[in-house]
Order: C-alpha cells, then structure tokens, then sequence
C-alpha cells in the first residue's frame, strides 16, 4: 500500500523584475507585433500618450525662435553665409526624404515580401483551438518557443518549469505543465513537441490505421530501438522468427515517416497563406560604406500624459484622505507602467541596433557581394562576445527578424554558420559546405545516387575532409533523402 508523505524541495531561482520582463518580450517581437503591442499599450494605460512630449516640442520651438531671430538679423554679414546653399538642382534634400520614425525610402521597390506562414506560428495559432484558460495559453505559446527547428521539444518538465520561474517569473505547478505539453502533442503536424525521435515516430505510427505491418513497427520501435536504428536487422529475425517480407514492410513503414516534424510542414496546404513580412533593419552599400538603419516607420513616439503628471503632483501634495490615497497610487502606477514601457522600447533599439552592427561588420563582405559564399562562419557566441550581450540576448534579437538588403531579405539566422577548417587549415563556413553538397546531389547520376559515404569522399576532393555522419547531418539539415530515397528522382 501507497503510503503518503510530505517533502520539501529547494530551488534556486533568479526572480526577475516585471520590467526586465517585459524588456525580454519586448526584445524577441518583431516590428509588426511592436506595432500591434504599442497600440494594445495606449489603450490600456491612460497615462502613456503618443506623440512629441509637449515639453520636448516647446523647447524646440523656443530654440528654433532664438536661433531664426539670430540668423536673420543680418545674415549677409555671418561668414559662414553661402547663396549658392539656398539654390537647388531641383534634388531634395537627404533630410526631406525621410520621415521623423522611419529610414528613407530604399530605392528597391522590395519594400516587403510575401511568404508562408512560419512554422511557430502555425503551431501557436492551434493554441486557441483548445480549452486552456489565458494563462495557460500564454505559458503553452512560451512552451512552443522552446521546440526546436526539427520540431522537437528537448525539453523535460522539470527543465521547462524551471526556465518558466527564471525568464517569466511564473510558478507552474509540474502536473500542469506536464498537462499543456501533452495537449502541444497533439497539435499538426503529428510527432511534434516530441522529446526524441523514437517518441516522433511512434506517435506517427499510433496516429494510423492499426494494421498488422504498424503494430509490427510499433513494436520494432517500441522494443528494438537501438537494434533497428544500428540495423541489425539479423538479430530481429532470428528473436521474432518473421518472415523477411513482414519484416521489411515493417520497416518500409517506419522509413516513409517523417523524421523531423517540423519538416511535414513544408509544401503542405497552410504554407499557401501569405503574410507580409516587414524588415527590422535596412543595410545600404554607400560607395563601399554599409549604412544600418532600425525600421519604425509606423511606431509612433511615446511619452507621459502632462495631464497625468500634473494631477499626480496634485494628488501627492494633499493626499489626506483615502480616496485621494487610492487615486495617487493608481496614478503612479499608470506612470511606472508607461515609463517602464517607454524605457523597454529604447532598450530594445539599442540592444537590436547594437547587434545587427556586430553581425553588419562580422559579414561586411556578404553585405557588400550578397554571395552566400562570402559568409564567415559566425556563432551567436561571437556576436555576444563582441557585444557584451548574453547568448540567449543574441537569440532572441536574432528570432523573427529580418534585414533588407540591395540583394533581397533575410532572416537574422542566415548569417549563422558552424566553421570547420578545410586541408589548408583555412576555417570555412558550414554553409559553403552545404552549397557543395547541395551542387553534388544535383548533379549526381539518379539511376545511381551517392550515398553518405561517397559524397563524403567528394567533399574531400575539394578540400572538405569530414565524417560520413557530418554529412548525413547536413543532408538531413537541407531535406535531402537518403541515397535509396532519391534513386529515380528527377
């Protein structure tokens, strides 16, 4: 019998302020949702207006009165005066081109792309299909963020409720996040959130019609994962004394799964929807100088409602009553909310200016060419040594967002490639290595594709020397089928 007892367990957790909360959010949402923040913000906090302060303005204009009053005195008699600055060759002037928020118009009419849906959006949008309360939507879109490119979630509960305490400072029981992870493993495509890829592929083979070839392969899975994964394929004849037709439908069966399920995401019906994705950063080649400029064209200028700051001096200088207590601390709390909010925005510039510099400079030549094969091999570890940000900081600067280019968009994550050293022990990108392999797989004989091995040793023809499972690796990494898989493609 069950007995029940009480335990006590310590952990160490870093709890943070609701403004560095909000400063993290602010950082990993592109452009678009700022936009969509910003508006949902003025609505909600009284004491937050859009605009020039007043303030701000009034000095300008007191300045801007001094400085004419000045200048037009006599201003044949100011050294500095030039006529021929106050005539025009009918060009406008830089300053006039652009706007007080935004960048000036790129002269490519590339303002914007059309593109799919992307694959954490596509998940994210399932969470309203469900019957988790709000909260628990905005821990399972969080949860979402943590599943990996392939779709995996490689995260433990215990690990995930952790992370949770630390980045959000919300404390989630483990059985209720147990709870919204299970319902994310039900989500489309099939297998995703998966821990690994033996709980991936059993999830796909559940999912279908229970015939005797599937329960074979579920139990090929389930029992023999590791013979089945090293192909000893032997050993699972003689234990289970099946015939070699059964067999192989069984494991014809587990190999036409999907290994990665983000990657049944592809090519599928909602890759259809379009959606305009709108570049954070523009980087112009001006005779041979690149020039960084953050996109807010429509994100208005914020600051403090006069009307609140008055009444908050009003209000604390005669306070002696209840009701007037109450009334002076909401309207502070009105005012740190906006403040906090305003301040977050500012760092949020700086901190995806500073590191889209760092990432200008690092790949200076691909800015300047657009030739994947200029790109340097770059770690999000690099850009936070230079800037002096953390990793996950570079993380999520470099998470949905996009720079504009004389040559097309990009997403951040481009410019990220692992670096190996070739035969003259030069480092070279991964992603040189990728376009070679790309180019041999193209190119190779359909009746009889190379397998990992032999494009292994073509890449050490050309200088590449690595291991037949790096290039598996790569090949897995560009959607490429194995060598048996692609026999007979076109």
């Amino acid at each position: 019998m069950a007995s029940l007892s009480l335990t006590q367990q310590q952990r160490l957790l870093a709890k943070l302020s609701p403004a560095q909360i909000q400063a993290i959010r602010m950082l990993e949402i592109p452009t678009y949702e700022l936009q969509q923040r910003i508006n949902e913000e003025l609505q909600e906090n009284p004491a937050l207006e859009e605009g020039r302060d007043p303030e701000e303005l009034q000095e300008e204009r007191f300045e801007e009165d001094f400085n004419e009053e000045d200048e037009y005195s006599n201003p044949l008699q100011t050294d500095e005066f030039n006529y021929d600055d106050y005539i025009s060759d009918d060009e406008t002037p830089d300053y006039m081109l652009r706007s007080n928020n935004g960048p000036a118009a790129p002269e490519t009419d590339e303002m914007s792309f059309t593109g799919s849906t992307s694959f954490p959006e596509y998940l994210k949008s399932q969470v309203y299909l469900t019957k988790m309360t709000k909260e628990q939507r905005h821990i399972a879109k969080w949860v979402i963020g943590n599943i990996d490119e392939d779709g995996f979630l490689r995260r433990t509960t215990e690990q995930l409720v952790d992370d949770l305490a630390f980045q959000e400072g919300l404390a989630v029981p483990d059985a209720e996040m147990e709870d919204i992870v299970q319902q994310i493993k039900q989500f489309d495509p099939v297998g995703v959130a998966s821990y690994d890829l033996q709980e991936c592929l059993l999830t796909q083979l559940k999912a279908k019609p229970q015939t005797e070839t599937v329960k074979m392969a579920i139990m090929l899975l389930t029992k023999h994962f590791e013979d089945f994964a090293q192909r000893r394929f032997d050993k699972l004849v003689n234990h289970y004394e099946w015939e070699d037709s059964k067999l192989n439908a069984a494991i014809e069966e587990i190999v036409h799964l999907n290994q990665k399920p983000a990657n049944a995401f592809n090519g599928n019906v909602y890759e259809s929807r379009e959606t305009t994705i709108i570049p954070d950063f523009y980087v112009e080649n001006r005779d041979g100088e690149l020039v960084l400029t953050l996109y807010n064209g429509d994100i208005p200028d914020l600051h403090i409602s006069p009307e609140y700051t008055q009444m908050l001096k009003e209000y604390s200088g005669n306070a002696n009553t209840k009701d007037k207590k109450d009334a002076t601390l909401f309207i502070r709390t009105k005012i740190d909310a906006a403040n906090n909010f305003i301040n977050a925005i500012k760092q949020r510039n700086e901190t995806l200016s500073r590191t889209m510099n760092a990432i200008m400079q690092q790949q200076r030549d691909f800015f300047l060419e657009g030739d994947d094969m200029a790109l340097k091999p770059m770690t999000m570890l690099d850009i936070a040594n230079i800037t002096g940000y953390d990793v996950s900081t570079i993380s999520r600067v470099c998470s949905s967002k996009y720079v504009q280019t004389e040559f097309g968009i990009f997403p951040l994550k481009h410019f990220f490639s692992e670096a190996m050293t070739n035969n003259e022990g030069e480092e070279v990108s991964t992603r040189e290595i990728k376009s070679l392999l790309a180019e041999l797989i193209s190119n190779e004989d359909k009746q009889a594709p190379l397998t990992d091995e032999q494009l292994g040793e073509e890449l050490a023809k050309h200088g590449y020397k690595i291991a037949r499972r790096t290039v598996a690796k790569y090949r897995e990494q560009m959607n490429y089928p194995v060598a048996r898989m692609r026999r007979g493609y076109a």
